[in-house]
């Protein structure tokens, strides 16, 4: 009987972990929430045949909990910017609503939901092509402009991973112009971080960050095509 009863107590404590990790303690669902986000954000490099392809909640839930933390970090996807502290774009980065979502989805128990309610399968994005950057002025932390100049992105030169550097231009009036913020930037995603529109600073503004960095200011190329 004694033999019985401890048989059902080891039993039962090999249930518990199943049956916890069963719990579903939230609204938010795969199908209706969370694929959406990974459809615009992620499928471009998790699609099918890349290493951790995350196109089905059957790939994407063994990994829920690691893509929490990626998101809560900002590690992924690899943007090293802050949303919203200079107007770029294209911007890749999570809105802080969809990292909520991912988050809140995962602590919840990560639910799948109605398969019918799984967006449809769209073809990847062809970007239109960009207009060609060139180096405008390197700049070490800091430099006042000793000549007008119309910058259209940041290219970051650094030689290891940087938390939190913030690059501002301070004009001659005192405005200041928030140009770039790096969270988390990693070196090894190197990317030229563009403005929406150019940006026309005068002589005299101080282009300064808050941190030693090295980056180019860039500038577009304009191609002037030969009249017939």
């Amino acid at each position: 009987m004694k033999r019985c009863l401890l048989l059902a107590a080891l039993a039962a404590l090999l249930i518990l972990p199943v049956m916890a990790h069963d719990i579903i303690t939230t609204k938010l669902t795969y199908t209706r929430d969370v694929s959406r986000i990974f459809q615009r954000r992620c499928i471009s490099c998790h699609g099918p045949g890349s290493s951790i392809p995350l196109t089905s909640y059957d790939e994407v839930r063994p990994w829920a909990v690691a893509i929490k933390e990626q998101v809560l970090a900002r590690s992924m996807p690899p943007w090293g910017a802050v949303k919203g502290f200079a107007n770029l774009a294209p911007d890749d980065s999570l809105t802080q609503e969809e990292i909520l979502i991912i988050a809140a989805w995962v602590v919840g128990g990560a639910p799948q939901g109605n398969t019918a309610l799984l967006p449809a399968q769209k073809p990847p994005a062809r970007w239109a092509p960009l207009a060609e950057l060139s180096d405008a002025l390197v700049v070490s932390t800091r430099q006042v402009l000793t000549k007008p100049l119309t910058i259209t992105g940041i290219r970051p030169q650094a030689e290891s991973k940087i938390d939190s550097v913030r690059i501002t231009a301070r004009l001659p009036d005192g405005q200041v112009e928030p140009l770039l913020w790096l969270y988390g930037y990693d070196p090894e995603w190197p990317q030229i971080f563009r403005f929406s529109k150019p940006l026309r600073l005068p002589r005299g503004t101080l282009i300064e960050a808050t941190g030693p960095v090295r980056y180019c200011l860039e500038t577009q190329i304009i191609t002037l095509s030969r009249k017939r």
